[in-house]
């Protein structure tokens, strides 16, 4: 392109030198100014000069116009799934176990969604989600959709490769079996069931199944059903303001670090990640 612009210059400046020469002579022939010829001439120069203009224009100008392909969003997905494996990698701890705690009144599903395909995009492999009106709970269909989507969006990955597994639901509910785990909890989750397995721990000693010494921290575990074959959570990301967890699984908070903030709306990932490097820098002395 800026070899046939530099052709074209020098075509237009051959005409302009022998114009030039040809008024020239004809003015030594003819003479007199202002004449027709004079006015033809200098309406034809300004022709000229305007058409150089626009030959000469830089390339640059005329990019404003230029056609332009949009944005690859499947490279920029792919960017953003490995900036969080990596994220993931570079800590010096990451938790098994994130337990998000919800103590705000009105919670959203979508940004919920987003923080638990976060927890899978690091590496995190259990996720408890709590609030202590069971809403998420009652409305689990609901909040397995909003993953899902945000699954499909986030990761770009198809959902039979890296999928969600719900635990705690009835058979007939749907429930898809993966790496990554999730259990949706409420209040009942918590005290109630640890009165539960007391209950149930006093039957198995009335039937002599039992003895009232063999009572442990590992025969609890085993008859809370809430948690059955989950870890203790080693960090709950409490959002809200309220200074609280609310009963979320007081058995198996013993050595659990709890990091504030302010909500889980509009949440960002670097709010979420920002947690996790919170999480990673802390010393664990467990009691010593």
């Amino acid at each position: 392109m800026s070899g046939a612009y530099e052709l074209l210059w020098r075509v237009l400046h051959a005409l302009l030198f022998a114009q030039r020469a040809l008024f020239a002579w004809l003015r030594g022939q003819l003479g007199g100014r202002g004449s027709w010829l004079s006015w033809w001439r200098s309406g034809a120069t300004s022709v000229a000069a305007a058409a150089s203009r626009a030959l000469l224009m830089p390339v640059a100008a005329t990019e404003a116009f230029a056609f332009r392909r949009p944005a690859a969003t499947g490279r920029k997905v792919l960017s953003s799934q490995s900036r969080w494996r990596r994220d993931g990698k570079s800590l010096q701890k990451l938790p098994g176990h994130v337990g998000l705690v919800v103590t705000e009144e009105e919670p959203s599903y979508a940004d919920m969604a987003s923080l638990v395909v976060w927890c899978m995009a690091v590496g995190i492999s259990y996720v408890s989600v709590y609030d202590h009106d069971g809403i998420f709970k009652r409305n689990n269909s609901r909040l397995m959709d909003e993953i899902l989507k945000q699954q499909q969006e986030l990761l770009n990955l198809d959902c039979s490769k890296y999928t969600v597994e719900f635990t705690n639901q009835d058979k007939t509910d749907q429930v898809l079996n993966c790496q990554p785990t999730l259990n949706v909890l409420s209040p009942e989750d918590g005290k109630t069931d640890i009165v539960r397995a007391a209950q149930k721990f006093c039957h198995l000693v009335a039937q002599q199944q039992r003895k009232c010494t063999d009572l442990d921290a590992n025969v609890l575990d085993n008859l809370l059903s809430s948690t059955n074959g989950f870890p203790d959570p080693d960090l709950i990301l409490k959002f809200g303001p309220v200074d609280s967890i609310l009963g979320f699984l007081p058995w198996h908070i013993r050595v659990t670090e709890i990091i504030s903030l302010p909500s889980h709306v509009n949440i960002s990932y670097e709010d979420f990640f920002s947690a996790l490097c919170h999480y990673a820098s802390c010393e664990q002395r467990w009691g010593k």
